[in-house]
């Protein structure tokens, strides 16, 4: 039994939702996310949004959290959005934006440029004494995360001086270096 999948979803003030055959549409004051649903039924009763099973497979059971958890993150990006934070972590690591192309330099022998698409909005800050840091925002959460997962994939931070891209408040697990023998 879903116990995610049973949870009604309440609809904020200011949005709105359609569903159509196997998509359902939601609009609100940030924008318009749509969602492709298959398996499950989406009924709209009284300002609450409830997903349910059409039968009982196991590929049925499956989905029914999965598609009541993507259609709540519609209705939160759509009235309050998304945001990541991450830190660059390195001795010269910096990071500057020029309208959808961010600029990294990273400790490579060249500079990398990473084309961020046009749904995410992205800003850099560069304060004195603390790592650059890189914000992503967005009403798509799971392009948002991809965005952010291919940033930390051109430096992973690594376990032994923590050097890397990393998320704001991630603790990483830090190993011993080499120890002199005698």
């Amino acid at each position: 039994m879903s116990r995610i999948g049973n949870n009604p979803i309440a609809i904020p003030s200011g949005v709105e939702i359609k569903v159509d055959d196997n998509m359902v549409t939601v609009k609100g004051p940030k924008g318009e996310l749509s969602q492709s649903i298959d398996l499950v039924d989406v009924k709209v009763e009284d300002n609450q949004v409830i997903v349910s099973r059409s039968g009982e497979t196991k590929e049925e059971k499956a989905k029914h959290g999965l598609y009541r958890s993507l259609i709540s993150n519609c209705f939160e990006g759509v009235s309050k959005g998304f945001k990541t934070e991450q830190e660059l972590v390195g001795v010269g690591y910096r990071a500057t934006v020029t309208g959808q192309l961010l600029e990294l330099n990273l400790g490579f022998s060249h500079t990398i440029f990473m084309q961020i698409p046009s749904e995410v909005k992205v800003s850099t800050e560069a304060v004195k004494g603390q790592p650059p840091l890189v914000t992503f925002e967005s009403i798509d959460k799971q392009l948002l995360g991809q965005v952010a997962a291919k940033l930390r994939s051109l430096r992973p931070p690594e376990p032994y001086k923590g050097k890397g891209i990393k998320f704001k408040g991630e603790q990483l697990r830090r190993k011993a270096g080499k120890t002199a023998a005698k």
